[in-house]
């Protein structure tokens, strides 16, 4: 059995999901204590409990210690299967952190899975589903992984109530190496500004200021504006370039023009800086470089969350990942597993 310690860098529930992921993958028993212990309400909330779960019918695994607030769990898989289910998360629970636990595990079944699941779409301290789609997958294809996400409903917080769907079909992963696709990639912006529940002026502010940000240096703009009338009220954009992006959710009190602003210079920061991936990818993709062993990206920084998939990673797989900060520790670092 390996013992993981939960609170080990982020802390959070980054380490639960890559854990839970690559023991389902090994088949290696794992014990995971302090879980979540330096956040204000430690322990598994809902949405853990949701992720840990899923990944558990994918592997039939058994879960010991699995209730709210718990500190302390054991997780033993068997075989991984491909699953075809329902799953709610309840309230703005985030489907994308969701998806993220059982994206590695179900490509490893002999099987497809395909997943309805229920909750946030667009919800904070979250990749939003279209980063998902449109950045995350992006780059997971380049490695030969087969998933569609098909967005149905958006739920933002509190409420909830949005509805997405994942299929993936088992498949090789080869190693990471990225080359963009022609020298515009990085000047040409994409975006979704959306809302729901709210005029539809709300988006339309949100798109047009960003791209007059955007356009002031030159980066051409090209985003889509999308105004629904689901289940739950809210706000927000996506925007992305090869394989950067950013997302803003809105908020109440929260103006379109400080949404946009912000998404538009979070990309315009990791774009003008030169990396390959922005600093959210580069922690998604560790599990998957470790799983197939090899792989190389540069990216601006190193966050707390890559750190600890690094270490996870390196926990449970028989790989090596280095990190080369350059001369002085200027410009884009290196990531390279081995």
């Amino acid at each position: 059995m390996i013992e993981i310690d939960g609170s080990y860098g982020e802390g959070g529930g980054q380490i639960l999901r890559t854990a839970v992921a690559l023991s389902a993958i090994t088949g290696e028993d794992i014990h995971i204590t302090n879980i979540r212990r330096n956040r204000p309400k430690e322990g598994l909330k809902p949405q853990h409990l949701m992720s840990i779960e899923t990944a558990a019918m994918l592997c039939d695994a058994d879960i010991r210690g699995a209730f709210p607030g718990s500190t302390d769990i054991y997780f033993s898989p068997s075989e991984i299967r491909g699953i075809n289910d329902t799953i709610s998360i309840g309230t703005a629970g985030s489907i994308p952190l969701l998806m993220q636990a059982i994206m590695p595990v179900a490509i490893f079944a002999k099987e497809r899975t395909k997943i309805l699941i229920s909750g946030g779409t667009d919800v904070a301290w979250s990749p939003s589903i279209d980063y998902l789609r449109q950045v995350t997958l992006k780059a997971l294809e380049m490695m030969g992984y087969q998933a569609n996400i098909t967005l149905i409903e958006r739920g933002y917080y509190p409420k909830g109530a949005g509805f997405a769907e994942i299929e993936i079909t088992p498949s090789r992963l080869s190693g990471f190496y990225y080359t963009p696709e022609n020298s515009n990639e990085n000047n040409i912006i994409h975006g979704i500004s959306h809302c729901s529940g709210l005029p539809e002026h709300v988006a339309k502010r949100q798109a047009n200021s960003a791209m007059e940000i955007l356009e002031e240096i030159g980066k051409e703009a090209h985003i889509d504006v999308i105004s629904d009338n689901f289940k739950s009220t809210g706000s927000g954009i996506t925007l992305w370039s090869g394989l950067k992006g950013s997302v803003c959710i809105g908020k109440r009190g929260l103006p379109a023009e400080k949404v946009r602003e912000h998404a538009a210079r979070k990309i315009l920061d990791e774009l003008l800086f030169g990396a390959e991936v922005d600093v959210h990818l580069a922690d998604q993709l560790i599990p998957y470089m470790g799983l197939a062993g090899e792989g190389f990206f540069t990216v601006k920084e190193v966050s707390k969350h890559c750190l600890t998939n690094m270490h996870i990673t390196e926990k449970m797989l028989d790989v090596r990942f280095d990190i080369n900060y350059g001369d002085k520790k200027k410009g884009p670092v290196e990531i390279t597993v081995e």
